[in-house]
């Protein structure tokens, strides 16, 4: 299996500093909070937080960014060091520091200082911008972006782009895969006047301003982030955009939670994934980069990117079986057809998840449910199949045999309880004598009567008929 594809990420670097403390009374001079400090963390922002967010995976990803010779660049080099390749743009000035105080968690107030302008890209940024799988422009309206926009003009046509605007930026270059505003953004990218959902924040408005700004940056697709909402993804002439909603309510400090969501979609892009696809993901990601503390979480900086992240969950059915073996687990599995996913199979699958440690569903081929239900049979794919069995949260990984039964599979996968669901009797169940040669039981549970895919299949033809 091949690891993450490489991913180039252009954009202004911003050096972010967080000043925590406690308030409790206020300043004998000025009606302002005094806050007694309990710590203080600098880590980089930006371009820089994106390209960071975007390596703890393990994946590859170049920087293209101005930085000059004062003591915030100096910062910015040592904190991305062994985290993402550097691809340096002279810099004029001083890098920009964004300072917060916050007392109790919650921000008083942000300072601003410092500022640069970058210099001539050499060649090393075209050819990192060539060999990218996707690229994500961070843009803070720094100019960074200003001076490589002729480099991601030239790349669009065969590369992903994702382009995270800025107020006072550059506009997204024409044929970018997705632009991905908030909604202050885009109100303020799109004027009321020239917005038909006008300054409003109902979801038709956001809509509309979408669908406007897709139009007027000739881009493939304009994601506008919406907070604990989602995201809402409009396109060119599209008169019904998508909502993605995040898959729970986060609460958190939000700080950086842009920077997550686009650095996960062009993550994602690299990755060949969709742009529907792409923005689910990063939707989650965002969530929970929110509920864990936003950018501020001292975690996302003690370690490399290959250490911070977890550990993927392990989806294949006998490497799952032999890890739960290994550590004293009970291995469950099931099977069935699940042609149509009903209460009766929802119900069935989350009893036995409770049996054990982990539940392998076990799924007949598309030439094994034809043989066994005759023509007509599968209503869906296996693919299909397997996919809506993968979503559900009982469900740990799935199996497919092309066999009548599943003796052959169980044989290899060797699971301690096999649980099937009805009116069988265990001296019934074929699977029975398997499972005892390695000390197996077989086990029957309790299934809701009336519901079949049979059943349903014959309710719709009813339904259907003139």
């Amino acid at each position: 299996m091949t690891g993450p594809e490489p991913l180039v990420v252009v954009g202004d670097v911003l050096l972010d500093e967080d000043i925590e403390g406690v308030a409790t009374r206020l300043a004998p001079d000025a009606p302002a909070p005094v806050v007694d400090v309990t710590q203080d963390r600098t880590h980089p922002g930006g371009a820089g937080l994106a390209a960071a967010l975007a390596a703890r995976g393990g994946r590859e990803v170049v920087l293209v960014t101005a930085l000059g010779d004062d003591d915030a660049s100096e910062a910015v080099r040592r904190e991305l060091r062994g985290r993402v390749r550097l691809v340096e743009i002279p810099l004029t000035g001083s890098l920009p520091v964004k300072t917060r105080v916050l007392a109790g968690g919650r921000p008083l107030v942000r300072i601003d200082r410092g500022g640069g302008t970058p210099g001539e890209p050499d060649g090393a940024v075209r050819e990192a911008l060539t060999e990218a799988h996707a690229v994500l422009v961070a843009d803070y309206g720094r100019h960074t972006v200003r001076a490589v926009r002729q480099h991601l003009a030239a790349v669009v046509p065969r590369t992903p782009l994702v382009w995270d605007p800025h107020l006072k930026g550059e506009e997204p270059v024409p044929g970018t895969r997705l632009v991905t505003p908030n909604a202050a953004e885009a109100r303020g990218l799109c004027p009321a006047e020239h917005a038909p959902g006008g300054s409003g924040d109902s979801l038709r408005a956001h809509a509309e301003r979408g669908v406007t700004l897709a139009e007027r940056w000739q881009a493939a697709g304009v994601a506008v982030t919406l907070g604990d909402r989602g995201v809402l993804l409009a396109r060119p002439g599209d008169g019904a955009p998508m909502l993605i909603p995040p898959p729970f309510r986060a609460t958190g400090d939000p700080c950086g939670a842009g920077d997550c969501f686009a650095a996960t979609t062009a993550s994602a892009l690299a990755d060949g994934a969709l742009p529907e696809e792409a923005l689910q993901r990063a939707v989650a990601e965002a969530a929970a980069f929110v509920s864990e503390g936003g950018a501020g979480n001292p975690a996302l900086w003690r370690s490399t990117p290959a250490a911070a992240a977890p550990a993927a969950p392990v989806t294949d059915p006998f490497a799952l079986a032999e890890q739960v073996r290994g550590r004293g687990g009970t291995v469950v599995a099931t099977g069935g057809c699940f042609d149509l996913l009903h209460a009766g199979h929802v119900g069935l699958l989350d009893s036995a998840r409770g049996i054990g440690d982990c539940l392998i569903v076990c799924v007949n081929s598309d030439a094994s449910v034809a043989r066994l239900k005759g023509p007509g049979r599968p209503l869906n794919p296996v693919a299909d199949r397997v996919r809506v069995l993968q979503a559900l949260g009982s469900v740990d990984a799935v199996a497919v045999f092309d066999e009548d039964t599943p003796e052959e599979l169980l044989a290899r996968l060797r699971p301690d309880v096999w649980v099937k669901g009805g009116d069988y009797s265990v001296q019934d169940l074929p699977e029975a004598g398997t499972l005892r040669a390695w000390g197996g039981q077989a086990v029957v549970l309790p299934y809701l009567d009336g519901r079949s895919t049979t059943v349903l299949a014959r309710r719709a033809a009813r339904a259907a008929a003139p």
